[in-house]
């Protein structure tokens, strides 16, 4: 390597963001031992008393994180989960009928104004209040009925990584908890390590593709339209890269006219019922020239044709979102040092974003 491929190489590795999403796995692995009492106990709660319908509320990543606890909820409990626009309650303070509901805020800080109207609202309503929050002496913690610590620690990073990791995670046992499905708890313990491989993972191809481009689509679809959103919106606050994320299946609603000879496309197939049609939605966009980049259980075989993102194995198909979360952060944060940014200070913005 020359003395400038040396330098990029060892500042890669010394960002906090780097340094924070590698703890993943270990924040994960010790957020299952320390939450399982107080998840054992509101999962036996749902069980006796079952929610009407699941409401989450959070913003930015953290309502990532709630793009995946509605496709968790929906596809491993048949609950109906649906989001609940922070505004409603802080801005334009209309009551919600959520009596008999679960209400679950997420909240890396637990500060922002609205999340704690809407929270606040929601008890006043009726509803079971869950706080999800990385800091447990948080506003939000002190006025919710059960609080699930992250566990992740101090992120000192603007862009947040293990604490949405940890949030996906503690969403993952609860599910497998409320369920009691063997082959979903059985996947817990081994998903710290199976992070652990998804981290190893070689994304350079995603790193080198990318850096001279504009725009992108970056696709998901059920598990796995969360985290697409995420990599899109880490890919606009690291990168300076403007990408937008739709579910597969939407693309085709109007989006995939953009799609043509050079056009780049992210795509996470998620080894579940949807992963056919979204491997054949690759294929369509390869055959008309398009750059795509595919994060699939195919790579090794794929690797002809270029563009193929190797996955780590999921010990159930609900953790593979984990995954490749996890595969992107080490990628996307080489990508912002080659884009000549820095993917720790994002301009404009600021760790807590309290929004009203």
């Amino acid at each position: 390597m020359s003395p400038v491929e040396v330098a990029l190489a060892d500042r890669r590795e010394s960002t906090w963001m780097f340094r924070e999403a590698a703890e993943a796995a270990d924040v994960v692995e010790r957020q299952f031992a320390r939450n399982r009492d107080v998840l054992s106990a509101l999962a036996q709660e749902l069980r006796r008393t079952p929610p009407s319908f699941v409401a989450t509320c959070a913003r930015g990543s953290s309502d990532h994180a709630a793009t995946y606890a509605k496709a968790l909820f929906e596809t491993q409990l048949g609950v109906v989960t649906a989001s609940v626009s922070p505004s409603i309650g802080s801005v334009y303070a209309v009551p919600q009928r959520l009596e008999g509901a679960l209400f679950i805020a997420v909240s890396q800080s637990g500060k922002s104004p609205d999340l704690l109207r809407n929270a606040e609202a929601a008890r006043e309503a009726g509803a079971r209040v869950v706080a999800l929050v990385n800091v447990e002496d948080s506003p939000l913690a002190q006025l919710a009925d059960v609080v699930v610590p992250l566990h992740a620690g101090p992120e000192r990073s603007v862009a947040a990584t293990k604490s949405y990791l940890a949030s996906l995670s503690a969403l993952l046992q609860l599910a497998a908890l409320w369920k009691g499905d063997a082959a979903l708890l059985d996947a817990l313990p081994r998903l710290p390590d199976a992070m652990r491989e998804a981290w190893r993972c070689d994304w350079s191809a995603l790193e080198g593709g990318l850096v001279p481009m504009r725009n992108l689509f970056v696709l998901g679809r059920g598990l796995g339209l969360g985290a697409a959103q995420e990599a899109a919106l880490k890919f606009k606050e690291t990168c300076g890269l403007h990408a937008e994320a739709y579910s597969s299946a939407e693309v085709k609603h109007g989006p995939m006219a953009l799609v043509g000879p050079g056009f780049p496309v992210l795509i996470f197939a998620q080894p579940d019922e949807t992963e056919a049609g979204t491997l054949a939605l690759a294929d369509e966009f390869r055959a008309r020239g398009a750059q795509v980049w595919l994060a699939s259980r195919r790579a090794r075989n794929d690797a002809a044709l270029g563009g193929s993102l190797p996955i780590a194995s999921a010990p159930h198909p609900a953790c593979a979102p984990l995954l490749v979360v996890q595969s992107f952060y080490r990628a996307v944060n080489a990508l912002s040092l080659q884009r000549g940014h820095d993917p720790d200070a994002p301009p404009h913005l600021n760790k807590v974003t309290e929004t009203v």
